[in-house]
């Protein structure tokens, strides 16, 4: 048995042998923790889709390798550099031009709004977005734009200086190198000194629209937000939904997954219309297609008016050309009502100086 002495000296060494185990392991190095990687950039969902921007995004397991994502960062309102360019003192607020000639009331009806200088400025970058929808039907089906009217516009803005001019759209039928050449437009572009543009696909991008009622963002092409000027030429023709192409549906071409447009086709016309907003809207009324289109092999769908509306007014614009080739009141088509009621434009041409011009 041990002694009481040699008992508590047992002890005290034992205690100490114990503390001093601890103070070395909590002095000793510890393994270093694997980073994890760094948060990745949120990517966005269509648009029917898309998660709110306050709302995280689901965590993954977490391994090594695993990325976590916080919340999603908004897309920056876009704001195009262009902006429509309405009249001063003296100026009509909308030019409709009449004559045989598809290049000489172009230019007169440019002449009639102020002249070119008043859109184009020496060294800008223009693009000119006319209707080239399909790669099977040449001008005289009246489904694409006028060959002539655009290479006019083309020829006009280079007179003032432009630093280039591009012309561009998206066919929702066939390709566009081939749509481009069937239409006549490349040629005629070409020749007055233009550029035809293929839209890149890497070009579109996610776009918010804040006074948009239905739409809130889609994505967009982005040179059509970065020109310093675009200049919107639709043709004039029927449409088996909206009732009516023209210069607020001709947006569409500057856009993706363009087939959901039709699910609420008047009111997402109408937003699209609160962010893209072309600089100056010429209609081609040379040759109207009156019914059945947006396509249509019957040359006998369409009119030859020989006219022109121009102005930079996109609401103004179209219920003029509803009014003039279908004798419609603007009121009976729904985007167009939707449009002036959010403020886009007007079409209470009493009110208004409409001025004719013949060439």
């Amino acid at each position: 048995m041990l002694s009481r002495r040699e008992f508590l000296r047992r002890s005290i060494l034992y205690a100490l042998t114990m503390a001093g185990g601890s103070a070395l392991a909590a002095c000793a190095s510890q393994p270093t923790p694997t980073p994890l990687p760094p948060t990745t950039a949120p990517t966005f969902l269509p648009t029917a889709t898309l998660v709110p921007p306050t709302a995280p995004r689901a965590l993954a397991s977490p391994t090594a390798t695993s990325t976590v994502t916080t919340a999603r960062t908004a897309v920056p309102t876009a704001t195009m550099t262009a902006t429509p360019v309405p009249p001063v003192a003296g100026e009509p607020y909308l030019v409709i031009a009449r004559g045989a000639s598809p290049a000489a009331i172009t230019r007169a009806a440019i002449d009639a709004l102020g002249g070119i200088s008043r859109y184009v400025k020496k060294g800008n970058d223009v693009i000119v977005k006319p209707n080239i929808c399909n790669a099977s039907m040449g001008p005289e089906l009246a489904t694409t734009t006028n060959p002539q009217v655009v290479a006019e516009l083309v020829k006009l803005c280079l007179e003032a200086g432009a630093a280039r001019v591009r012309v561009m759209d998206q066919p929702f039928s066939g390709v566009a190198v081939e749509a481009y050449k069937q239409s006549g437009i490349r040629e005629a572009v070409e020749r007055a000194g233009g550029q035809m543009e293929i839209m890149a696909a890497m070009k579109y991008a996610d776009v918010d629209f804040p006074k948009g009622r239905d739409i809130k963002k889609w994505k967009v092409y982005q040179d059509i937000l970065k020109a310093d000027v675009v200049i919107n030429v639709p043709i004039a023709k029927s449409h088996n939904l909206a009732k009516y192409t023209l210069a607020m549906k001709g947006l569409m071409g500057v856009i993706t997954d363009r087939e959901r447009i039709h699910n609420a086709i008047d009111q997402r016309l109408a937003d699209l219309s609160t962010v893209i907003q072309p600089t100056l809207n010429v209609i081609d009324g040379v040759r109207v297609l009156m019914r059945n289109g947006p396509t249509s092999w019957n040359p006998n769908d369409s009119v030859v008016m020989n006219t022109l509306i121009a102005s930079h007014d996109i609401v103004a614009a179209d219920a003029y050309a509803i009014q003039t080739f279908w004798k419609t009141k603007p009121d009976d088509v729904g985007y167009v009502r939707i449009g002036a009621q959010m403020g886009i434009g007007r079409y209470d041409f009493g009110k208004l100086w409409i001025q004719e011009v013949t060439a």
